[in-house]
């Protein structure tokens, strides 16, 4: 039998509501072209309830029994992912000595280019001509000027899952990141095509503090595959009573 190539179990966590989901929500509604935040979007911070979320999480972390809990925790370097993270941890009581911690900007966002901080009127408004070119192309070719398309950000993950593979083998890994990021990872690991992912992004949006999970199935494939647990699961928060949320990032163009 060949030696095991995957981590035993992976979870994928969407980042706490933000700051710039608030600011997304209110922009929209007011029909304004611009969201209402100053910050990078790297420096965006989690919001009250992101971080009530965030801790609420961990809670559910926390119960699970020693020989479950994560031994590699990868988040991405945004300020809002990395405060879900520490909260996540501490809510947990995880031992920070005893796992494997790492800040990965292949976990960063995807990137918008000019159509940062726009609403989708914004973008009507300023650059017709993306809107129309993403139209043509569809949300997973698109890509603004100097921002990033979907496949953008599955080539820099095709990476991560190689180090998976490589340096994680029957490890517990935690990821920590943004919903492009959580859809993409998903095409990866589920050998998707671009009809199949986009249908279940159309279907329903990624939940603030959401955990999509994958346990090792050594029957799947020749050399055993990594299989699908739970998506977009709000579980863990409905249980703590934490309130559910499931905001887009502030910058619109995103997705």
């Amino acid at each position: 039998m060949q030696e095991q190539q995957w981590p035993d179990i992976l979870w994928i966590v969407r980042h706490g509501e933000s700051a710039g989901n608030v600011a997304r929500d209110a922009a929209i509604a007011a029909g304004l072209p611009i969201i209402d935040i100053a910050l990078r979007d790297v420096d965006v911070p989690l919001s009250a309830r992101g971080e009530e979320q965030a801790s609420a999480l961990g809670r559910w972390f926390g119960k699970l029994p020693a020989e479950e809990r994560p031994t590699v925790v990868l988040t991405s370097p945004y300020l809002r992912a990395r405060r879900t993270t520490d909260l996540l941890m501490a809510a947990a009581a995880l031992e920070r000595d005893n796992l494997i911690e790492v800040v990965d900007e292949r976990l960063r966002e995807k990137e918008f280019g000019v159509l940062d901080r726009l609403t989708s009127f914004g973008i009507t408004a300023q650059y017709p001509e993306q809107a129309e070119f993403r139209r043509i192309l569809g949300k997973f070719y698109h890509r603004p000027p100097g921002g990033e398309s979907w496949c953008d950000v599955i080539l820099r993950l095709r990476s991560m899952i190689d180090m998976l593979t490589r340096d994680y083998r029957r490890e517990r890994v935690l990821i920590v990141c943004h919903t492009v990021v959580v859809l993409c990872l998903r095409y990866l690991l589920e050998r998707m095509t671009e009809e199949q992912i986009l249908a279940i992004d159309q279907a329903e949006d990624i939940a603030n503090c959401s955990v999509t999970s994958y346990a090792f199935d050594p029957q799947l494939d020749k050399r055993g595959q990594l299989a699908l647990q739970r998506f977009n699961s709000v579980a863990p928060l409905e249980e703590a009573g934490a309130d559910i949320t499931a905001r887009k990032d502030a910058k619109i163009g995103a997705r």
